[in-house]
């Protein structure tokens, strides 16, 4: 019988196959473009939907440069990935992928930054 927690686990299970699988294609340059053999992509979390039909990848360029250009060129390069994960996890069906830019980076330096403000930091002080 699933339950709500096995399914939870099974889902963060496979979106976690699913990241291992796009970070090694990405990181052995199996994909035959300019665009994506020139940047480092880290692959930093898989989303499921629960049927497993759907995957929302997030990623971030290291350096975080081009990033607009590193993001076309995985949505013209889908159907592929798509297949090659397809082949490598082993789920009823091919989870169709949307690719997303990892924006969490950029809010925990904003964070950070605020923290450090003089005005914010005598408010955290001891009290």
């Amino acid at each position: 019988m699933k339950t709500e927690e096995t399914q939870s686990v099974r889902l963060l299970r496979v979106g976690e196959r699913v990241r291992h699988v796009l970070s090694e294609i990405l990181a052995r340059g199996d994909v035959h473009d300019e665009v994506l053999a020139s940047h480092m992509i880290s692959v930093t979390e898989v989303r499921m939907s629960p049927d497993l039909k759907h995957a929302t990848v997030f990623v971030k360029p290291l350096l975080g440069g081009d990033e607009d250009e590193v993001l076309a060129a995985l949505k013209k390069n889908v159907r592929y990935l798509r297949g090659e994960v397809s082949k490598r996890v082993n789920t009823k069906y091919a989870a169709a992928l949307k690719f997303l830019l990892d924006e969490s980076f950029d809010e925990g330096g904003k964070i950070d930054t605020l923290l450090r403000d003089p005005k914010v930091a005598q408010d955290l002080g001891e009290e």
